[in-house]
């Protein structure tokens, strides 16, 4: 598996801790084939140290975001969260595999930036939409830790939005043109 580094804020990425990051995220190899990627972004905030650990293959995206005291702490909680969200989503991602159902292109973000203006918009986001399933965008939305995901419907090649309702269950907002 690649493994690309960020850091922000001012963090220093010492030789020690690029191996430990390493030698961790090297476990969730018995999971992906050789062209996964990992995308590791470390930063600080008010002595607490944020690593965001993305692993993508294929087009699907594995998501974890850990704020601890140490760096060391939160590549071993954000590769539990990982293993896990594989393990709960297991036969899902496997029919998905079978069926052909990833695609080369990545979907990661193209483009992120920080914007503020007098209706105090804070961040924009852009990304490729992929035809992908209801399903395939729940499990998606899913492995990202979100609450809603935009993609577009293979069905009826619309845009559409997923998202997790208070009572537990999915909603699916479609649009018309």
């Amino acid at each position: 598996m690649k493994i690309t580094f960020v850091c922000k804020k001012q963090v220093k990425l010492t030789d020690a801790l690029r191996a430990v990051i390493e030698k961790k995220v090297s476990k969730l190899d018995k999971f992906f084939r050789d062209e996964a990627e990992a995308h590791v972004t470390l930063s600080k905030q008010r002595e607490k140290a944020t690593l965001e650990l993305t692993i993508s293959m294929n087009g699907t995206l594995f998501r974890s975001e850990v704020t601890d005291e140490t760096f060391y702490h939160a590549i071993d909680v954000a590769i539990d969260v990982i293993e896990r969200q594989i393990r709960k989503n297991k036969t899902r991602l496997e029919k998905r595999m079978r069926s052909g159902a990833f695609v080369e292109e990545d979907p990661a973000l193209l483009e992120e930036t920080v914007e503020e203006t007098q209706q105090t918009l804070i961040k924009r986001k852009a990304f490729n939409l992929r035809p992908m399933t209801v399903d395939e965008a729940i499990l998606q939305m899913n492995l990202l830790d979100h609450t809603f995901f935009v993609f577009e419907n293979q069905e009826t090649e619309e845009v559409c939005v997923v998202y997790k309702r208070n009572d537990g269950g999915y909603g699916l907002i479609e649009t018309d043109r």
